[in-house]
Formats: structure tokens, C-alpha cells, sequence
């Protein structure tokens, strides 16, 4: 359940809506998600054999579709919280780089194992914030409470980018502050870079 969970995250994360945040773009938002995510699965199934035989391809769909419609680094420094600012450039690069290829590994095998879950999609509902929505989405498998996945967005100027999840009200970014903080406290910000590093020689997420 939590690898068809991971996969809604990069399905729905793809759009990129553009403008402002008004009441057509936030009742458009919902549509244009699904149309997005619809191109995905079309792109993933039209290379299905290729990727059986040669699963790290997926690694290069995911971020020439998906990761520019994030914005790693607010989710980093969300996930660091109060330690991003101790934290030299040159360290907040390598923190950047490693986060970015934990997510993108942990999805990328999620999105293999999606197996036709439905996708309901809700109307956007705004945050209070200006140019930051929420794309609220549930997935549903037969004979299970759906699943509630919310998607916090926010207008770069450049266009819509993701900052964080919200999967049964509990927080993407939250969720790795708290495991972050710990490595930090135990083993300094070095020490979380190079956790960061073994995760990903090892495939872990």
C-alpha cells in the first residue's frame, strides 16, 4: 500500500498550471492533474518492455516529467527545518542532491507497482496563502478505505511547483524533519550527507 501511495505522489505532482490562483485555475486544477497523469501512465506503458528489461530507465522519465514540477529546494529546507541555515552552501547542495535522488528512487520503484488503483480528483481548495493552493486527491482500491493524498503548491512565477504531501494527514516534509533532526543530532549535518549517500548506493527511500 505505501509503494501505490508513493506513485499518486509523482502521478499527481506532474501538472504545471501557470497564472494566478483564481477561481477558473483552482476548478481547472483537479482536471488538468488527471490529464497529466493519464500522459504518464500512456508514456510508462508505451515503454513497459523497455523498462522490465532495463528498470533505471525509469529514473530518466521521472525527471525529465516530474522533477521539474518540484521545488527541491523548499522541500529541503522543510525537511531540515532550523538546520538548513547551520548549513554551508556547499552542504546544502550535497543535501539538496541526495534528497532529490532518495525521493526520486523511492517513486520511481512505487511507479513500477502501480496497479490500477482508481484516482478520484477533487476540487482545489486554496490555503489562505497567496499564490499556494492544495490539490486534494484520494486513491481507491477495491474493498479499501480510500486513501486521502493532498498536494501543497505553490505558484514560482515560473509555474505551479510542489513543496510538500499530505498522505492520511500526515506530512512528507514532517515526516523526514523529524528522521533528519535525529541524524543531525547524532552525527552533524555531515553525518546526514552521508546517510543520504548510503540510502542511495543502497536503493533505499
Amino acid at each position: 500500500m505505501i509503494a501505490r501511495r508513493h506513485f499518486l505522489l509523482f502521478v499527481t505532482l506532474m501538472v504545471m498550471l501557470g497564472g494566478s490562483v483564481g477561481a477558473a485555475v483552482a476548478e481547472d486544477a483537479s482536471a488538468l492533474v488527471k490529464q497529466t497523469a493519464e500522459r504518464m501512465l500512456s508514456a510508462l506503458e508505451a515503454r513497459r518492455a523497455e523498462v522490465n528489461r532495463d528498470p533505471a530507465l525509469i529514473y530518466g522519465m521521472i525527471d525529465q516529467i516530474l522533477a521539474p514540477h518540484f521545488d527541491f529546494k523548499k522541500i529541503t529546507q522543510g525537511a531540515l527545518g532550523q538546520h538548513w541555515r547551520a548549513a554551508t552552501p556547499t552542504q546544502q547542495q550535497a543535501l539538496m542532491d541526495g534528497f532529490k535522488q532518495v525521493l526520486v528512487r523511492t517513486y520511481a520503484r512505487s511507479l513500477l507497482n502501480y496497479s490500477g488503483e482508481e484516482i478520484r480528483y477533487l476540487p482545489v481548495k486554496p490555503t489562505g496563502k497567496e499564490n499556494t493552493v492544495i490539490v486534494p486527491t484520494e486513491v481507491r482500491a477495491p474493498g479499501s478505505t480510500p486513501i486521502p493524498i493532498d498536494y501543497r503548491m505553490y505558484n514560482s512565477g515560473g509555474g505551479w511547483k510542489v513543496f510538500d504531501v499530505i498522505v492520511n494527514n500526515a506530512s512528507l516534509v514532517s515526516n523526514y524533519r523529524s528522521s533528519f533532526s535525529t541524524e543531525i543530532r547524532q552525527n552533524g549535518i555531515d553525518g546526514l550527507i552521508t546517510k543520504l549517500a548510503e540510502m542511495n548506493r543502497k536503493g533505499q527511500g
